[in-house]
């Protein structure tokens, strides 16, 4: 696997891994080593074997390659924010090549980029295209699927967008807005690359995949403004170079400069599939572009998150909510007490036990939540001690417990987004554990950005002194 979206390669892994066939896993270092046999190692993934490997380094390769039959190449450098990503790409592409022909691999299964080769082609996609041209040169036959934007965590384009809808109410924005484009659910690309183990009729050849709607990244913008129920207005300005563009975009998403730029350059070219093989040989349609962004963002919409809290890896490995969105408190405290003591601390906060520090302000934010037509704090709890998940808590709901162990609280007063407040403990000894408080918001529109900032400063003061307090009434014996 590669930089192409780590999402998306884990997402493929876990697909393949239902099947009865060995899959293995060689994770690739062309973002600087970032990507290291940690990030996989522990995954609840059946049937996949781990080696580790780099592309760039071909003496690491044979014992990955040994024994495979299909490779999928999913590497892209300009991920890496690479101002050479096109020589790493071509470097990568010869090693995986020499090493597929030395392996005897029987098959290359690549997604590339869909776009028409000319002069004016800009680097993002004449990369793609030269990749393929390099796969396509050694002894093993190379199945090229292209693709123009995915729908879907992961994908770069996807998440710009997503960004820059879900921060800005108003948009300045370029011609390149009107280029089209045939968008594709990432559950339909894992679907062509997955049946195409199965169609031998795919090796060969280059199938150009999309879904049934040819639109423009202005209608990619105001689909995934209705599905996160925001109003966005769009102006379009004649004069906006991919240059200020980039600027723009590194400016109020998480996107870097020398990732958007190149990106940016290959949206002003259309991006439209080109021959209906996909159609012919694959037996299922591809969602519209609606269904594909509702799909990407249901989660976020309907608080869907039990997958995130309660899996062993971290928010930024696996959260449905873009974990590039997320605000987050942290604090950590070990404390002189039994596990089961200082989780019974935590699960009788709130209602008369009150929230252990500054409850003044706790009151203050139920009156001003009252006042704007929230539920306000007179919700109480149900019982003293004993709680459940689904349970109101003054202006949280009981998501998750797990008793003895964590207890993840979601907000219901009015925050102009969503957040979370989770307690975990761990056992560190008969009488000491450990407690992590935690505290993640995802702001939803400029109010929500706004919002985060202003009552930070508060926030910091309370969340600190109420871990303390907590650990302080735990170790009373």
């Amino acid at each position: 696997t590669g930089n192409f979206a780590p999402f998306f390669n884990r997402k493929l892994f876990v697909d393949l891994s239902h099947n009865n066939t060995l899959y293995r896993c060689c994770t690739s270092f062309v973002n600087l080593g970032v990507r290291d046999r940690r990030k996989v190692t522990g995954k609840k993934w059946e049937a996949v074997e781990i080696f580790e490997g780099d592309v760039l380094k071909p003496e690491t390769l044979p014992d990955a390659f040994d024994g495979v039959e299909v490779v999928y190449y999913l590497i892209h450098s300009m991920a890496a924010g690479q101002a050479d990503f096109e020589k790493l790409d071509h470097t990568a592409a010869i090693n995986v090549v020499k090493a597929a022909n030395e392996a005897s691999v029987k098959r290359i299964i690549y997604l590339g980029g869909l776009g028409k080769r000319d002069d004016g082609q800009s680097k993002h996609l004449r990369s793609r295209h030269e990749v393929a041209d390099l796969l396509r040169s050694g002894n093993t036959p190379l199945t090229e699927f292209r693709a123009a934007v995915i729908i879907g965590s992961g994908s770069t384009s996807f998440e710009m967008i997503h960004h820059l809808v879900n921060r800005l109410p108003m948009m300045i924005c370029p011609r390149w807005v009107y280029t089209r484009t045939q968008p594709i659910g990432i559950s339909d690309v894992l679907r062509y690359l997955i049946d195409a183990l199965d169609k031998p009729e795919t090796i060969g050849r280059t199938i150009d995949i999309g879904g049934p709607d040819i639109s423009t990244y202005r209608d990619m913008m105001l689909s995934v403004a209705r599905a996160l129920g925001l109003k966005r207005f769009l102006i379009q300005v004649p004069v906006l170079t991919p240059r200020l563009s980039s600027y723009w975009v590194n400016l109020v998403t998480p996107v870097p400069t020398q990732v958007a730029r190149p990106l940016i350059e290959g949206l002003r070219h259309e991006t439209i599939c080109e021959n209906d093989e996909a159609r012919d040989i694959f037996q299922f349609k591809p969602l519209s572009l609606d269904e594909a962004v509702d799909r990407a963002l249901a989660r976020v919409r309907n608080h869907d998150i039990e997958t995130t809290w309660t899996s062993a890896t971290s928010v930024s490995d696996l959260a449905p909510v873009d974990p590039s969105h997320l605000r987050t408190d942290r604090r950590e405290i070990e404390v002189d007490s039994s596990d089961k003591r200082l989780f019974s601390i935590i699960s009788s906060i709130g209602g008369n036990n009150g929230w252990y520090y500054a409850d003044w302000l706790w009151k203050l934010r139920g009156f001003i939540d009252k006042q704007l037509g929230g539920v306000g704090l007179r919700r109480g709890r149900r019982h003293p001690v004993e709680l459940e998940a689904g349970e109101a808590l003054d202006f949280w709901r009981v998501e998750e417990y797990i008793p003895g162990r964590k207890m993840l609280l979601r907000a219901e007063m009015k925050v102009w987004g969503q957040a979370w407040l989770e307690f975990e403990v761990r056992p560190l000894a008969e009488n000491r554990a450990r407690l992590v408080q935690t505290a993640r918001y995802y702001p939803k529109g400029l109010l929500g950005l706004l919002y985060w900032y202003t009552v930070y400063p508060i926030h910091a003061l309370v969340f600190k002194g109420m871990v303390r307090r907590i650990a302080e009434l735990a170790a009373r014996r």
